[in-house]
């Protein structure tokens, strides 16, 4: 057993979790890459990690639901999601489920280093420019659909708009601040 820390990443992006995986070894942390969460739940039986760094979709999978499980096996876990797909919604949800910290891709090594450790002492600092009306419209289907977990169906009904202009809306990236 070694004392070196241990991080396992759980992403399907092939090159993102090459390249953090080269950058977290070159600063002497050992490293394993999963794919998917099968294989995520073979590499946490096999060894110890302190962290894990996952992303917020994984093909069809749910990075929320791949950390619940993670945690449930190894409690000490200490768990950041990395998301392209930010939203207020997504971000309350990985906080319930036991993650430490929630970044938007494109981060680097150094700044997901730092959100395991960052606690969020001061009060967020109010934006200058408030948001646009597309990103509010983003942020509130996405809670929706956090509301009916993740039923497509459920929350197409509950915003009264038919499913597949939901599923397009949903589809595609989320609209910048």
């Amino acid at each position: 057993m070694s004392d070196r820390e241990t991080i396992l990443i759980v992403d399907d992006d092939v090159t993102f979790g090459d390249i953090l995986q080269r950058a977290l070894q070159r600063r002497g942390i050992q490293v394993d890459v999963a794919r998917d969460s099968q294989q995520a739940f073979t590499l946490i039986g096999k060894r110890n990690y302190q962290k894990a760094i996952i992303d917020l979709k994984i093909g069809k999978e749910s990075g929320l639901d791949i950390t619940e499980e993670l945690l449930r096996r190894k409690p000490h876990l200490h768990v950041v999601i990395l998301t392209g797909y930010s939203s207020i919604a997504t971000a309350v949800q990985a906080v319930k489920k036991g993650a430490a910290n929630y970044l938007c891709k494109p981060a680097d090594a150094d700044e997901i280093l730092a959100a395991f450790t960052e606690t969020k002492k001061s009060p967020a600092a109010i934006p200058e420019q408030p948001p646009s009306i597309d990103r509010l419209a983003w942020e509130h289907i996405q809670s929706v659909l956090a509301a009916h977990d993740g039923n497509i169906s459920a929350t197409a009904r509950a915003l009264g708009m038919h499913r597949r202009t939901l599923q397009r809306k949903l589809s595609k990236r989320p609209v910048k601040h």
